[in-house]
């Protein structure tokens, strides 16, 4: 067979070898290349206007997409592993699509985070929201309710019909009855909705009249800030107690 002018097919196969191997190495970083260096972390706020502050520009970027994941990983795990200082304590609810760290853009050990069917409390849920301003100076508290709070709905019909919830859910109903007042006096377009408003209010008052929390308040040391959810936009609007 005539080959003149045709490369042998193992050259091709060393060229080819070759060319994709200097691609690779020419990809890879040299020895002497340094590695980017993760941003400095943002200095912990310590004082309820600076916290509420960054909780407020991170749901912003949450909102509008702008995210890169803050504090997020192997890095900031070895960083707050052997102490911890959240600047914040937020209390919302169990449905899977409030996720604090990422509604305000967070980062590991930045919260102290409690989370109960319609943000039922209690003692123990309530020294728990306790436990950040009492013993590390936490200078805010957050109590996000949200658009279409399944736990609410439940517990409005419930107590509309008369008819209590099985096993302990029927503990939620009770935790939050005092919050269907205002519904059945005045329901709006939104009944259910209406009561979602006024159990934020009511759980972010008692919260700030707390016989342990009240003098932090009064002091100006802590803000309790109560806040609605929208899970069609991701936006946190503020109901009551934003610092001035």
């Amino acid at each position: 067979m005539h080959t003149a002018g045709r490369p042998a097919r193992r050259a091709v196969l060393t060229g080819g070898l070759a060319a994709g191997a200097a691609v690779v190495l020419a990809a890879r970083p040299s020895a002497s290349t340094p590695k980017a260096t993760a941003a400095a972390p943002q200095p912990r706020p310590s004082t309820p206007g600076a916290a509420y502050a960054r909780l407020m520009e991170g749901n912003a970027r949450w909102v509008s997409g702008d995210l890169d994941h803050p504090d997020r990983d192997p890095e900031r795990r070895q960083l707050v592993a052997a102490a911890q200082n959240p600047f914040g304590v937020v209390l919302t609810c169990i449905d899977s699509r409030v996720a604090p760290e990422l509604v305000f853009y967070t980062g590991l050990g930045d919260l102290y985070v409690l989370r109960t069917g319609g943000q039922a409390i209690g003692p123990v849920v309530t020294g728990s929201v306790d436990y950040g301003p009492l013993t590390g100076g936490t200078p805010l508290i957050v109590v996000p309710g949200h658009q279409r709070c399944g736990a609410i709905e439940a517990a409005y019909k419930s107590l509309g019909d008369g008819v209590p919830l099985p096993g302990n859910l029927q503990a939620i109903v009770e935790a939050v009855k005092r919050a269907y007042r205002l519904p059945v006096e005045n329901p709006g377009a939104d009944p259910v909705d209406t009561m979602i408003h006024n159990r934020i209010r009511v759980t972010a008052d008692d919260l700030r009249a707390n016989a342990d929390l009240a003098p932090l308040v009064k002091k100006g040391a802590l803000t309790v800030v109560g806040a609605y959810y929208s899970l069609d936009t991701g936006k946190v609007d503020v109901l009551t107690g934003a610092p001035v």
